[in-house]
């Protein structure tokens, strides 16, 4: 069914505006992903404050094109959807998440970070870069490897000398 001109346009301003707002997008092929797959990850990536969206991919390109992102546009095959959000790293998370669990059904196809194109490679690579957590833990980690193994060094010279 054909979608009207007035139709068009709001779509249009809609993508426009989640362009504008978003420091991150995935470009994603959601071909064969069945519904209940696709509510479950729509409500887990709005919980991380992650938007997504089906789009049409001849208006996508279109507001893309009005973007001056640096590189080149990824090959946009398939069903298409996008994610986006103000957080870098959590839509090519949310999404990659996903991916991993239905690969033959959900895809990246790459993706808009700090206004430059990516391939599908580097939004990969983005997705497993770890969470701010989990990278203050290896941190703290790191720090108290020395100490703890002095300390014990000092119990085994303790027990020696004992």
């Amino acid at each position: 069914m054909a979608i009207s001109r007035a139709k068009k346009g709001e779509i249009v301003d809609k993508l426009q505006g989640a362009l504008k707002g978003a420091k991150s997008l995935v470009f994603v092929n959601f071909h064969g992903l069945k519904v209940s797959d696709a509510t479950a990850m729509r409500r887990s990536l709005k919980a991380e404050g992650v938007s997504y969206a089906v789009t049409k991919k001849s208006l996508t390109k279109r507001v893309l094109a009005d973007e001056k992102f640096e590189g080149t546009l990824p090959e946009l095959t398939g069903e298409l959807a996008m994610a986006w959000s103000d957080d870098l790293i959590a839509p090519a998370r949310g999404v990659y998440g996903y991916q991993k669990k239905f690969p033959e059904g959900l895809k990246i196809l790459g993706g808009v970070f700090e206004g430059r194109y990516m391939t599908k490679a580097e939004m990969e690579g983005i997705a497993t870069i770890p969470t701010t957590n989990v990278l203050r833990g290896m941190f703290v980690n790191i720090i108290n490897s020395p100490i703890q193994r002095f300390a014990i060094a000092l119990g085994q010279i303790a027990e020696k000398k004992a």
